[in-house]
C-alpha cells in the first residue's frame, strides 16, 4: 500500500533561537521529515533530544558554529548520508540521505552572495555562482530519483519577486544568477515543485526582509526557497504548500516553511 510522505523545508535562521516556532510547525503540520537550513549550531549542541521527543529519531546533521548549518530530522529511517562541499571551503551547507522508498533527499543552503553582483568586486558573489555550477555538474550525473530542497537564495522568475524591474540589479534576482540556476535545472530536468502547484505568474514568496516592520504592508517578498524533484518522480508529487502565516509568528525567521507531499 502506498502512502504520502510529508517533507518540510525551512531556513530557520538559528535552530536554538526558533525552537518554539519549530515545535508549533511540527504540532500543526506533522511532517514526516523536516529539513532545516542556517541552523547555526555545531552538531554537539544541536537540540537533537528535543526533536527525538517529537518523533524525529533519525537525524543527519552538518553543523557549523554561528554560521550556515543544515539538518535532516526524520520519523522514517535515513541511510547513506552524504555531505557535498559545493562551497569548496568546508562550510556546512549540504546534507543528504536515502529514504527507505529509494528516493534520495538532499538539503542545501546556497550562499547569499553578498551585496554587489560582480565577482571581481565581490568574491562572495563569485563563490555563489561557483557553488551553483558545482551543483549543476552534480545534477548532470544523477541516476536515481532525488528531491532537493532548501534555500537556493535565487528568485528565478520575474513573478518570484515583488518587482522584477526594481530587483534586476539586486543579488538573488540578477540575470547571471537566474541563468546559473536555469542551467542547473536543465542539467537534470528538475521539476520545480512549487511552480508545478502554484503556476507562474501567481504570487508565491518565501522570504521577506527583517528591515520591514510589517512585511504584509508592502509585501516586498522573494521566492528564494525551493523544492525540486527528479523527472522520474513527476507522477508521485501530490501537493505543495508555502506556509506564509509563519512569517508573522513570534520571533520568526525571515523565511517561511515549504511542505510537499510525495506518494511513495
Amino acid at each position: 500500500m502506498s502512502k504520502r510522505l510529508k517533507i518540510a523545508s525551512w531556513n530557520i535562521n538559528s535552530v536554538r533561537a526558533r525552537m518554539p516556532i519549530i515545535e508549533r510547525l511540527v504540532a500543526e503540520q506533522q511532517p514526516d521529515i523536516l529539513c532545516l537550513q542556517e541552523t547555526k549550531a555545531l552538531d554537539d549542541v544541536f537540540p537533537g533530544d528535543l526533536f527525538r521527543r517529537h518523533g524525529y529519531k533519525h537525524q543527519q546533521l552538518n553543523g557549523q558554529r554561528m554560521h550556515h548549518g543544515v539538518a535532516i530530522l526524520s520519523r522514517v529511517p535515513l541511510g547513506d548520508p552524504d555531505r557535498h562541499d559545493w562551497q569548496d571551503n568546508g562550510e556546512a551547507r549540504h546534507v543528504g540521505a536515502r529514504l527507505e522508498c529509494g528516493i534520495r533527499l538532499e538539503n542545501v543552503y546556497v550562499p547569499a552572495g553578498g551585496d554587489i553582483p560582480d565577482r571581481t568586486q565581490n568574491p562572495k558573489f563569485g563563490q555563489k555562482l561557483d557553488f551553483i555550477e558545482r551543483m549543476t555538474r552534480w545534477s548532470e550525473e544523477l541516476r536515481e530519483p532525488t528531491i532537493i530542497v532548501g534555500d537556493f537564495n535565487v528568485a528565478p522568475l520575474e513573478c518570484d519577486v515583488w518587482s522584477h524591474k526594481a530587483l534586476l540589479g539586486v543579488v538573488s534576482h540578477t540575470p547571471v544568477e537566474v541563468d546559473a540556476l536555469t542551467r542547473m535545472q536543465q542539467a537534470h530536468d528538475w521539476i520545480d515543485i512549487g511552480r508545478k502547484f502554484v503556476p507562474a505568474p501567481e504570487r508565491c514568496f518565501t522570504w521577506w526582509s527583517y528591515r520591514s516592520p510589517d512585511f504584509t504592508r508592502n509585501d516586498r517578498g522573494r521566492r528564494l526557497d525551493h523544492m525540486w524533484a527528479s523527472p522520474a518522480l513527476a507522477g508521485h508529487l501530490a501537493s505543495h504548500q508555502v506556509l506564509e502565516p509563519c512569517r508573522a509568528w513570534e520571533r520568526p525567521s525571515d523565511h517561511v516553511p515549504l511542505i510537499c507531499e510525495v506518494q511513495v
